[in-house]
């Protein structure tokens, strides 16, 4: 049972503890706020009261957050930012009919779901899309999303998971760097520099097993830690990348990649949009879900 709102402590409380709590110091932090140092003592203070813990250790020149000082800041971080989130996201939608909250992978939005929403936007005017990341699954109650993309597992709690497209993995370099080393085939990338990932170590050994070719050192190249970057070094004749192919439809099509013939290898999941349990009927959902599933269709005859 959560405790009566006369015991909780106010937005301005919190706003002055987190900014002492990140600097270290009441002066920073009322430097920070636009208040004096007196005003962020006296909020801290007034929680300090509100909680029955002391929450600063004050040292000449310094506040040294105590043990509860240090456990309590986090949660005072995050209750700060859902509430900017959440005031934004009012602001953002002026009054418009709805706005749709979504949970996204963010390599998939910026290259694949963000050109496509204004096709959506423009079936729905009265629409608001609001995006935040979401790399792993998480509770879609607490992160007040109407819907997430997912890949892997079609499996979620207390959600349902519409399946989407397949990952289908594809070797691709710049024309002119496939040209200058003659990659006509798997067996020719020996001669080319393996652009490598490092979320998926194991790609370029099971893209080679997958195309029946057995490379001297499939895990060894330049390291990224993004596929947005991998597929730029790409473009930059760095190398050969292994990158999912939503993600280089763009470059596919204006000639700035191109495919390395070679069967594509399958990803270890599928893409999908998930939907809290109950809300599949949902007009704005079901119609924004059922656009996701056309496009990606549409996608995958495209690849096909």
């Amino acid at each position: 049972m959560a405790p009566p709102r006369t015991l909780m402590p106010s937005i301005q409380e919190l706003t002055a503890f987190e900014a002492a709590g990140r600097h270290g110091s009441f002066t920073r932090a009322a430097g920070e706020l636009a208040l004096t140092q007196s005003a962020v003592s006296k909020q801290v203070r007034e929680l300090e009261a509100t909680l029955g813990v002391v929450l600063f250790e004050r040292t000449k020149g310094r506040a040294v957050l105590t043990l509860a000082g240090r456990d309590f800041l986090p949660a005072a971080s995050r209750l700060l930012q859902d509430y900017a989130t959440a005031t934004h996201a009012v602001m953002a939608s002026a009054g418009s009919g709805t706005t749709l909250r979504l949970g996204v992978l963010p390599t998939f939005a910026a290259r694949w779901l963000v050109p496509r929403l204004p096709g959506f936007l423009s079936r729905q005017p009265g629409v608001t899309v609001s995006l935040v990341t979401a790399p792993e699954p998480f509770d879609l109650a607490s992160r007040s999303v109407d819907a997430a993309i997912h890949f892997g597992e079609p499996s979620w709690p207390q959600a349902e998971c519409v399946y989407l497209c397949d990952e289908a993995v594809i070797a691709v370099a710049s024309p002119a760097y496939a040209e200058r080393h003659g990659l006509t085939d798997p067996g020719s990338l020996a001669r080319a520099t393996l652009l490598q990932q490092a979320s998926r170590p194991g790609l370029w050994r099971d893209w080679f097993a997958r195309a029946g070719v057995e490379h001297p050192h499939p895990l060894r190249g330049p390291l990224f830690d993004q596929f947005a970057m991998t597929s730029e070094a790409a473009k930059a004749e760095m190398g050969v990348a292994l990158l999912p192919w939503f993600l280089v439809e763009r470059e596919l099509s204006d000639g700035s990649l191109t495919i390395i013939p070679a069967p594509p290898l399958a990803g270890a999941g599928a893409y999908y949009v998930v939907v809290p349990v109950g809300r599949r009927s949902e007009p704005t959902l079901a119609a924004f879900v059922d656009w996701l599933v056309a496009e990606a269709a549409a996608s995958a005859r495209r690849r096909a």
